[in-house]
């Protein structure tokens, strides 16, 4: 009798560009909009050496705080040609870019407001799913104090998650593991 055997979980990279990425997918929003700002930064791997072929994926409110989504509450974004999404595969020193607006504070559920922040998800070769962190901005002092999941964080690890100001945007790498590893949130 023959016996299957199982076979080998896939990962989610390197193959992101069949699919995955579509030219100008950097743009969440065009980049002669007022305001808009390039968050830029690099992905390493655990040995600190960058990964070339690995994905972010940037999900935003727009500077007042509204999504571009139908389900908001509050309103379409007033924006033009704001989306809210951008996807940027990294190249090959391991860097990425994502042309954007600086998002404003959104509701936190609890009656209080988030800090402003961008939702990522990052996908590259070795893992088997996708890992989910934030970009906070570190000249939001006040509102990342009152942020509750910054908070929730020990103060060593938080700094994992904060963007440094740059001539034109910000400034966070990401590192998938290490002593330097960001805060990956469980979705």
């Amino acid at each position: 009798m023959s016996r299957l055997q199982t076979t080998p979980s896939a990962t989610v990279g390197p193959y992101l560009a069949i699919g995955l990425t579509w030219e100008g997918g950097e743009f969440a929003v065009p980049p002669e909009t007022p305001g808009a700002i390039w968050l830029r930064g690099t992905v390493f791997d655990g040995n600190g050496d960058p990964v070339a072929d690995a994905m972010v994926e940037t999900w935003q409110a727009d500077p007042d705080g509204r999504f571009d989504h139908p389900d908001d509450p509050r309103g379409a974004s007033r924006y033009p040609g704001f989306t809210g999404f951008g996807r940027a595969q990294t190249v090959p020193d391991g860097d990425y870019a994502i042309c954007t607006l600086k998002p404003g504070r959104v509701p936190d559920g609890q009656g209080g407001l988030q800090a402003p922040h961008v939702d990522v998800s990052l996908f590259a070769r070795g893992l088997l799913d996708r890992v989910v962190t934030r970009i906070y901005f570190a000249d939001e002092a006040a509102a990342n104090a009152e942020d509750a999941v910054l908070q929730g964080l020990p103060e060593d690890r938080r700094q994992t998650l904060l963007a440094t100001p740059t001539d034109d945007g910000y400034r966070l790498d990401l590192y998938l593991q290490g002593e330097r590893e960001t805060v990956f949130f469980a979705v």
